[in-house]
């Protein structure tokens, strides 16, 4: 039996791009990607506590990298790490793809570069037609051929609105390769039914929910902690909520300190429910000084949209950003 990843905060980190302006760019429609910044936003965020990293996730833009660079990205910041001391630092290198031989390949070729574990996203393309056995069935294939352990990512909301159920889970779980789940949706009763199913082995079978904004209640019905885009530019703050949420006898201070905690980071995650990877990645630029902040490749274009958008956003990101700086 393979083990899952274990408990923490995870950041499913942007790809960072060269500088559409820079001169050395030869196509600024397809900006290459820039790994020296990629592996110096992975530092901060181990530096900071976070338990490890998410590469090729939907913030990661999976769909818009050519597969020539996934392992160019994937082995810089392994060595990058390495080199910083930090020799077995969680990496898991998400997909999306929907044939099954596509994403066996992409999981090979994460192996190779030093990835721990997988992510797999249901495959959604016929979502409408699409039974739970043949989701059952894919991801079986995918998990007996895949090198490294995997967890299924379930996104409605990128996938086509394809839908696993709470069944669909308990049956896959049963897989050795298979070791956990990322829920990136609001469905806290689905989530409950996952983790705390007594037929699945939650030693084995790590929960964990895509939103920060979920934290507090998800871990009382069995999650083991979150991985949160937030956390790319917020990332104390995170490891701090996931701490307090899952003391058992808090103090009344700690009591207090968590939900205004979780309140916080509630408010100022409707950015991130807003403006998706857009507006991600203009906060860790903006906040934290990596990459631009016209930083993602085509479709997705430009900064948050609208005259004063980011401005309408500084008052919940500052309330955050105080706590942080206090860390």
């Amino acid at each position: 039996m393979s083990s899952p990843p274990p408990p923490g905060i995870y950041v499913p980190v942007p790809t960072f791009f060269a500088s559409k302006q820079s001169s050395s760019n030869p196509d600024p429609a397809i900006p290459p990607v820039d790994v020296d910044t990629q592996s110096a936003h992975a530092i901060y965020l181990a530096k900071a506590g976070i338990k490890g990293l998410v590469i090729f996730g939907s913030t990661g833009e999976c769909v818009h990298i050519h597969p020539r660079d996934r392992k160019v990205v994937l082995q810089g910041l392994r060595d990058a790490l390495h080199k910083e001391g930090y020799q077995n630092y969680p990496i898991i290198a998400g997909t999306a793809t929907h044939s099954i031989e596509e994403t066996v390949e992409q999981l090979v070729d994460a192996k190779e570069a030093g990835s721990q574990w997988g992510m797999v996203l249901a495959p959604g393309y016929n979502a409408a037609v699409t039974p739970q056995d043949g989701i059952v069935r894919w991801f079986t294939a995918v998990a007996d051929r895949s090198p490294i352990p995997i967890l299924i990512y379930h996104f409605p909301g990128v996938s086509n609105m394809v839908k696993l159920t709470p069944a669909t889970f308990a049956l896959l779980a049963a897989h050795p390769n298979i070791v956990g789940c990322k829920l990136s949706h609001g469905d806290v009763s689905q989530l409950t039914q996952i983790a705390l199913n007594p037929a699945i082995d939650a030693k084995s079978f790590h929960v964990f929910t895509g939103l920060g904004q979920q934290l507090l209640p998800v871990v009382s019905v069995g999650c083991v902690g979150a991985i949160d885009a937030s956390a790319g530019f917020f990332p104390k703050s995170l490891v701090r909520l996931l701490e307090l949420s899952s003391k058992k006898q808090p103090s009344e201070e700690e009591f207090k300190e968590r939900r205004e905690l979780q309140y916080k980071v509630s408010c100022m995650e409707e950015i991130v429910v807003k403006h998706g990877v857009v507006g991600i990645k203009e906060a860790i630029s903006r906040l934290r000084g990596f990459g631009d902040v016209d930083g993602s490749r085509l479709p997705l274009r430009g900064v948050i949209p609208g005259d004063g958008e980011w401005e309408k956003w500084e008052a919940v990101l500052k309330a955050v950003e105080d706590f942080e700086k206090r860390l």
